[in-house]
C-alpha cells in the first residue's frame, strides 16, 4: 500500500483516470495519453493539495478561528507562513471504498467530531468516467449529527494542457468578481476580476498572469477551459458559487489551480449562517473535468 493508500484505476473510451483512497484524491486524468490534470506520483506525498478533497472548508479559515452561535473553537493552523487553517480534515484521511466499478468509484468519511470541529458530518466523493463527457465529480456532506454545523467542501485539481508551461497557455474564466487577499492570503475585499488581470469575456494570456484568488458572480453552471496553441485543452464546468484559481507557482507554472468552492476563503468568519448545515442535511458540488475537441 502508498501512501495514497488503495489506488484505482478507471477506464472509459480514450479516457483514463486514477483516484485514491487517501484524500479520495484524483491522482491523474488523461484523455488518448494526453494529461487533463497534472498527475501525482502513486508512491509520493505531495504537499501541492493535487486533486485532494476539501472538507469541511476549502481554502482558509483565518487565524483557525471561528464562532458558532457564540461559541468559539480554535482549529490546527497547518500553514504557518499565514498562520491559517487550510483545506479542511479530510484531505489526509483514509476514506472508506462505497462502490466501485470499471469507471467509477465512490468514497465516504465519516468525518468524526474533534476539538477544533465538534460536528458530525458524512463526506461524499464519487468519481464517474464516461466516454464522451469526461470524469465528472460529485462531493456531498451530510449533518448526521443533533446540532447545526459548518461545512464547505471543493476538489483541488490541477488543469494542465499536457504539462505545457502556463506562460504558453490562455485561460477562460466566466467571473465577473474576485476576492482580493492580503500579505497573508486573508480575504479583504470583492472586486471586479479584471484588477487580477482576468479578463470576464474572452481567453486570458496567463504570461506574466500571477494569481491565487477566489472568484464569483458565476452563471448558475460555469466553465473554465486552459488552452495550448499546439497541445490538446482541458475544461471544468461547475454548479459551484466560488472558484478558486491558482497559477501553480509552487509546482514550476506546469498546470493551473482550479477549484470550485461552495463557499468563500474564510466562510466560517465571513459567511458563518450562510455555511450552516441543518441537521439531516445535505450540501453538494458537481463539477466536469473533460478534455477539448
Amino acid at each position: 500500500m502508498t501512501v495514497h493508500g488503495t489506488v484505482l484505476t478507471l477506464r472509459a473510451g480514450d479516457y483514463a483516470a486514477e483516484v485514491s483512497q487517501v484524500g479520495a484524491t484524483l491522482l491523474s486524468l488523461t484523455h488518448r495519453g494526453h494529461h487533463l490534470v497534472d498527475p501525482v506520483t502513486p508512491g509520493e506525498l505531495d504537499d501541492a493539495w493535487r486533486g485532494r478533497t476539501l472538507v469541511p472548508w476549502p481554502n482558509r479559515v483565518v487565524d483557525g478561528r471561528y464562532e458558532v452561535r457564540g461559541t468559539s473553537y480554535h482549529l490546527p493552523v497547518n500553514e504557518h507562513e499565514t498562520g491559517a487553517a487550510l483545506h479542511g480534515l479530510g484531505a489526509f484521511q483514509r476514506w472508506d471504498l462505497a462502490d466501485s466499478s470499471p469507471t467509477g468509484a465512490t468514497w465516504e468519511l465519516e468525518l468524526p467530531a474533534s476539538y477544533g470541529y465538534p460536528f458530525q458530518v458524512r463526506c461524499t466523493t464519487a468519481y464517474e468516467l464516461d466516454a464522451d463527457g469526461g470524469l465528472s465529480v460529485t462531493l456531498s456532506g451530510t449533518n448526521t449529527g443533533p446540532e447545526p454545523a459548518p461545512f464547505g467542501a471543493s476538489i483541488h485539481p490541477y488543469l494542465t494542457c499536457d504539462r505545457r508551461p502556463l506562460d504558453e497557455c490562455l485561460v477562460t474564466l466566466p467571473a465577473a468578481s474576485v476576492l482580493l487577499t492580503d500579505e497573508r492570503s486573508s480575504p479583504t475585499e470583492v472586486v471586479p476580476a479584471t484588477e487580477v488581470g482576468i479578463g470576464r469575456t474572452g481567453p486570458t494570456p496567463l504570461r506574466g498572469v500571477s494569481v491565487d484568488h477566489a472568484f464569483t458572480d458565476l452563471s448558475a453552471r460555469w466553465a473554465v477551459e486552459l488552452t495550448h496553441p499546439d497541445s490538446p485543452g482541458v475544461r471544468v464546468d461547475s454548479d459551484a458559487p466560488w472558484v478558486q484559481l491558482y497559477t501553480g507557482e509552487r509546482i514550476g507554472r506546469v498546470a493551473a489551480g482550479v477549484e470550485p468552492m461552495t463557499c468563500p476563503p474564510d466562510a466560517f468568519n465571513r459567511d458563518p449562517d450562510g455555511v450552516l448545515l441543518a441537521p439531516g442535511a445535505t450540501r453538494t458540488l458537481t463539477m466536469r473535468i473533460s478534455a477539448l475537441p
